[in-house]
């Protein structure tokens, strides 16, 4: 249970410092996102994004936990 704990907090904090790096690369504008302007109002529901994220978090956690478990 230790390991997969430092393992979330690893891949949590390279998630921070890589987020400059994701903005750049386009999340947050991918097809499936919500943005909608108009005068005083602002609304942005970034689902294609949060479905990439969710993808790839799923897959980096399943292969760590199935490393921690060796």
């Amino acid at each position: 249970m230790n390991q997969a704990l430092i393992f979330l907090g690893v891949v949590i904090l390279g998630l921070g410092v890589l987020w400059p790096l994701f903005h750049r690369m386009g999340l947050g504008r991918l097809p499936g996102d919500i943005n909608v302007q108009r005068p005083g109002f602002r609304f942005f529901a970034p689902l294609g994004s949060s479905l990439l994220l969710s993808v790839i978090l799923s897959l980096v956690l399943s292969l760590g936990l199935s490393m921690c478990q060796r």
